[in-house]
């Protein structure tokens, strides 16, 4: 089994090359779909989440909103929030694992794999990028979005360009989504039937 990592800054289509690998028949662990999971209606974390930041849970499980004003601008609470997250959030990744042992590849959709995870435990990392007009384009046009906020979110991330040069694999999210497609479908075509170098010298 190849295990391979997806991580791209925001706004740069990840969740949509995650669809695509899917559609291939990759399994893929979206470690945000987790943790929404998680803080949603009934989650595993809503008790616990509650008890260390009390006022921002509902019937409808976490609200985001509240939980983001309790840990914005606090490392401190912050670091309280991820270490009630990450070990569950690991301990179902390991499961992820375990139910799909026998496929020849698995992909780890992680938003912050190079801040926050690493890439240890990882056979490779494919960065989705795109234009920085284009991502900014497509994130101003989400509802709630300001620019205020786009640009404290690009600060929090490590930059587009530091990702490209790190990453073993980049897919390129600016042109329509055929030649996205494509790109996907030449990438799971050979890492099927070779290693992450030989992909690496072919696949372009």
């Amino acid at each position: 089994m190849k295990t391979l990592g997806l991580t791209g800054s925001i706004g740069m289509g990840k969740s949509t090359v995650a669809r695509m690998f899917a559609d291939r028949g990759v399994p893929v662990f979206d470690a945000d779909a987790e943790v929404h999971r998680l803080q949603g209606p009934g989650g595993e974390l809503v008790p616990e989440i509650e008890k260390r930041f009390p006022g921002t849970t509902g019937p409808d499980g976490v609200d985001r909103a509240k939980l983001s004003q309790a840990v914005l601008g606090n490392p401190e609470e912050l670091q309280a929030l991820e270490a009630i997250i990450h070990p569950v959030v690991g301990r179902n990744r390991a499961a992820f694992l375990e139910a799909n042992r026998d496929a020849p590849m698995v992909l780890f959709d992680i938003p912050l794999l190079y801040e926050k995870t690493g890439d240890a435990g990882l056979d490779a990392v494919i960065v989705v990028s795109a234009p920085a007009e284009a991502q900014r384009e497509r994130v101003l046009k989400r509802p709630g979005m300001t620019v205020e906020k786009f640009e404290h979110i690009l600060g929090l991330q490590m930059p587009d360009a530091e990702k490209r040069d790190r990453a073993d694999f980049v897919i390129d999210t600016g042109g329509p989504l055929d030649e996205t497609r494509a790109q996907v479908d030449a990438l799971v075509t050979c890492l099927s039937d070779h290693d992450v170098r030989y992909c690496q010298q072919c696949v372009k």
